[in-house]
């Protein structure tokens, strides 16, 4: 789950990075309500999960009460790349001398978390790392001991921050993989991490992804995120413990297991179709879920037809006939399926949907195969 930057910045500050004044608002009363308390100047940020932000308006600093008005009555409602805008950051303007990089990720390669740090802040960092990979200092972290302070001044000396912060610097490193580890991120980065004229080290911005899979670690972290621009879909799906993410296609798929759901999408791409979503139905599926499933499929209007692609272990054929059959007679589906099934109980499954005879549903024995006639169906329907 990825945050908006004012609920990373809250974070930081709960584990000792320092952080500019601000506070979250909705409005634009509570948004000149705000700056009049901060005290001015301030930066009116739009809080969307979309980079390019100034770029495209979204960021304006006020000077005045009258200024913070107009910029929160411009940039409330602003789509930025699609996602509107409907909470502003209010935080008072800080005066930067230096802008440096700093994050904490995990490098798959090595199994271990990874520090990297840059003077080159307040740029994309894979410029620097294209450009000036002299530049980003990059450390793994031992996961049995964390990250030391000693290893973090050794960061930012090696780093070439300057010297009379490198301390701060330091403790800055520190309290950003405290974050990563106790909120169980699987990123938490600053870009940049300003400098300041009387040489305090302080986060300006903030990107923190939160790793799902530990949210019943963190039920504090339930509100978290940009609900208000969540796609319906995906919030039902949720709901419903559904694994399911909205693509820009016509082709809905459903398969069990997230990498043979993976394979299913570039087989469909192949054969010159277009995927609407990701659903992966888990194992153990059973026909109450399928039926689930199918609902959160055909709740986008732009599927057109519907590819079940399942290779039974857990998951049985059989169950997945029976939910079909159950979501045919209760949704009444009116787009094409093609269905390929394959494994624990495959022949039962086939023979179910064969005795169903339901209207518009097609088998096949290939995952191919189903691709093929799942793109013809599609494009016959459109």
């Amino acid at each position: 789950m990825d945050l908006l930057e004012y609920q990373g910045k809250q974070l930081f500050a709960k584990h000792g990075l320092d952080v500019s004044d601000g506070s979250a608002v909705t409005t634009v009363d509570d948004a000149v309500a705000a700056a009049n308390k901060i005290g001015y100047p301030v930066v009116v940020k739009a809080q969307v999960l979309m980079g390019g932000r100034g770029k495209a308006g979204g960021v304006k600093l006020a000077s005045d009460e009258d200024e913070a008005r107009e910029h929160a009555t411009n940039i409330l409602g602003l789509d930025i790349k699609g996602h509107i805008t409907r909470t502003l950051w209010i935080e008072h303007a800080s005066d930067i001398a230096t802008e440096y990089y700093a994050s904490v990720l995990l490098d798959r390669s090595a199994k271990k978390p990874l520090v990297m740090f840059s003077t080159e802040g307040g740029v994309e960092i894979e410029t620097v790392a294209e450009e000036t990979p002299e530049k980003l200092i990059k450390q793994n972290v031992d996961p049995l001991v964390g990250l030391t302070k000693e290893q973090a001044l050794d960061i930012a000396t090696q780093g070439k921050a300057d010297e009379d912060v490198i301390e701060g610097v330091a403790d800055a490193l520190v309290a950003l993989y405290e974050v990563w580890i106790e909120e169980d991120a699987s990123l938490a980065e600053i870009n940049p991490l300003i400098v300041t004229p009387d040489r305090k080290v302080k986060a300006l911005d903030a990107k923190v992804s939160l790793d799902g899979n530990a949210a019943f670690r963190h039920p504090d972290h339930a509100e978290l995120g940009d609900k208000a621009n969540l796609d319906p879909i995906e919030v039902k799906a949720a709901e419903q413990d559904v694994v399911y993410v909205k693509l820009d296609g016509n082709i809905g798929i459903l398969g069990n297991g997230a990498g043979l759901v993976m394979s299913t999408l570039d087989v469909v791409a192949q054969a010159g179709g277009e995927p609407a979503n990701f659903l992966d139905a888990g194992g153990g599926s059973d026909a109450a879920k399928v039926k689930q499933a199918v609902e959160i499929i055909l709740s986008n209007d732009n599927v057109k037809a519907v590819l079940f692609n399942i290779f039974g272990g857990i998951t049985r054929c059989d169950e997945v006939a029976n939910g079909l059959v159950a979501a045919f007679a209760d949704l009444k589906p009116t787009v094409p399926f093609v269905v390929r099934l394959d494994g624990t109980n495959d022949v039962a499954g086939r023979e179910i949907l064969e005795k169903a005879a339901l209207p518009n549903v097609q088998t096949a024995k290939t995952m191919n195969e189903a691709a093929e006639k799942v793109v013809a169906a599609a494009k016959g329907n459109s």
